[in-house]
């Protein structure tokens, strides 16, 4: 029997994959897809219901995304959100207007409880607004839900047609209970039972990459991080011994980390993988030599890792499929429909044109972080491998702001090493929750005063974030005598250091890697 699934159409926010996630807790299959979906592609997906996303639009503009509007004749619960509120009631004949005054940020709105989505909501609550525009008058037949201070529909339905909207944004932690909203929205509107379980996952998906294998041969990149480990444990089971693991050790990695995953994927490691390991550190030093556009270090990453896997395929004789651990918020910060593109991952958009294999399998392409990790206990796969810390595909190429060389990758690997030591010593990153922390290396110089002599040396930047999603996070409050030794032992440790800053940045506005 086919999952129930919500469909997520995308009109160009940065809080779409969010929503996504949001829907998935509970336990309901959702995918995100461009504003454009023709509708009889929407008939085929089958969805229980439909969300339309926020975005930076206005329903005027001459740009702007729009959907044909017989996509509410289709018989199929609707929730708009945001922009998406706005479409609905532009749409269906109501009117939207230009605020006088824009709201953004946290706001009390009063809801009717007779409402399906606010039942279970207080009858003041607060949510996320982030608009300029807003709906002024609601269409004939929906009745006014929700309205703040300056928002007089802040919330509209019709019950009969089961379409709902939204001006706020229910997804964002910061609408105290918006995920209540949307399990309501979920379960109440669109009859969902929460059938969608990971160990659903592992085992479909096993046998969907057993049947498109068949006999070939799959060539796996393997970075030893959670989720090239999962993807390759996935694919070891679907097809055992035509599989190959490759692992490319180009020089951006982490203190002693090629050594440890070839001690864990290597021979004599728990998984029976034809495992190969790349020493191909100069290589890529060459191609990034006086680079410093983050988003060209990107791409040549990405392709120079292409470039290796070819000359090994070449070696082990015919490949058909490549295998990446792309996640989802991969593909939706590289650019999904109208979203802006946030920076290009380089198993995403990061790809050259021309690929020596019949096709690339991404068997986590549709899952969340922490779906990986869930996905990971399932299949076995130990806890310390499963709960690692996330390490981005272009390594610390992104973690050194400018030009990388061999000198500032042993300069960041060691700041790094020292930070989680410490981290790892104190405890900190159970007490305070750490989704990801490590040692970036700026592009900035300055003076310093070491053994009576001026230096004139880089700085350290500290990062340190709680996350569940890591679509949204918050800098993470590391106690000041924990931060007090780690600076020390940096300074006086790191040659070419005399500086450490701590970033305390969420995320948004900043991203969680530098670059």
């Amino acid at each position: 029997m086919e999952n129930e699934k919500v469909l997520v159409l995308d009109f160009g926010g940065q809080y779409n994959q969010l929503i996504a996630r949001r829907v998935r807790e509970c336990n309901v299959y959702c995918e995100v897809k461009p504003y454009n979906m023709p509708l009889d592609k929407i008939k085929e997906f089958n969805p229980k219901g439909i969300i339309f996303t926020g975005g930076p639009n206005s329903v005027y503009g001459e740009d702007s995304p729009l959907v044909d509007k017989g996509i509410f004749e289709l018989g199929i619960p609707v929730l708009g959100i945001c922009y998406g509120c706005q479409f609905t009631a532009y749409s269906l004949g109501g009117e939207v207007l230009h605020a006088p005054k824009s709201e953004y940020g946290k706001t009390i709105v009063s809801v009717d409880k007779s409402s399906l989505l606010f039942k279970d909501v207080k009858s003041e609550t607060t949510v996320w607004m982030s608009h300029t525009d807003y709906v002024s008058k609601a269409p004939e037949g929906f009745v006014i839900t929700g309205k703040t201070s300056t928002c007089p529909v802040a919330a509209m339905e019709n019950r009969e047609k089961k379409i709902y909207a939204v001006q706020f944004h229910p997804e964002v932690m910061h609408s105290e209970e918006g995920m209540t909203m949307l399990r309501a929205f979920v379960y109440d509107v669109c009859g969902c039972k929460g059938d969608w379980q990971m160990a659903d996952f592992a085992k479909t998906t096993i046998e969907a990459i057993r049947k498109k294998v068949g006999n070939g041969k799959v060539l796996c990149a393997l970075s030893g991080g959670v989720d090239s480990s999962v993807a390759a444990v996935l694919l070891s089971k679907a097809v055992g011994e035509q599989l190959t693991c490759v692992f490319v050790d180009h020089g951006l990695l982490r203190k002693n980390e090629g050594d440890e995953v070839e001690a864990v994927f290597g021979p004599k490691g728990p998984y029976k993988l034809n495992f190969i390991r790349v020493n191909a550190q100069e290589r890529f030093y060459a191609k990034l030599a006086g680079v410093t556009e983050p988003e060209r270090k990107r791409k040549i990453i990405g392709e120079e890792f292409i470039r290796v896997f070819e000359d090994e395929a070449k070696k082990i004789g015919k490949v058909d499929f490549l295998v990446q651990g792309t996640i989802y918020p991969d593909v939706i910060e590289s650019g999904l429909g109208k979203s802006a593109t946030i920076k290009s991952h380089h198993n995403v958009g990061g790809l050259p044109s021309v690929v020596d294999f019949k096709e690339i399998i991404e068997p986590l392409r549709l899952l969340f972080k922490d779906e990986v990790r869930k996905v990971g206990l399932e299949l076995g796969i130990p806890d310390y491998l499963v709960y690692r810390q996330p390490f981005p595909g272009p390594g610390l190429g992104i973690r050194i702001i400018g030009d990388v060389t061999a000198e500032k990758v042993k300069i960041v690997q060691e700041a790094d090493a020292i930070y989680r030591e410490e981290i790892a010593k104190a405890g900190v990153d159970k007490s305070c929750n750490l989704g990801q922390y490590f040692a970036a290396l700026t592009n900035m110089r300055s003076v310093g005063v070491m053994g009576d002599g001026r230096t004139y040396d880089y700085a350290i930047a500290l990062r340190a974030v709680q996350t569940s999603d890591f679509m949204t996070a918050d800098w993470a409050r590391i106690p000041y005598d924990v931060l007090d030794i780690i600076s020390r032992r940096i300074v006086n440790e790191v040659p070419g250091v005399n500086r450490v800053l701590l970033d305390c940045t969420s995320k948004p506005p900043a991203t969680i890697e530098f670059e």
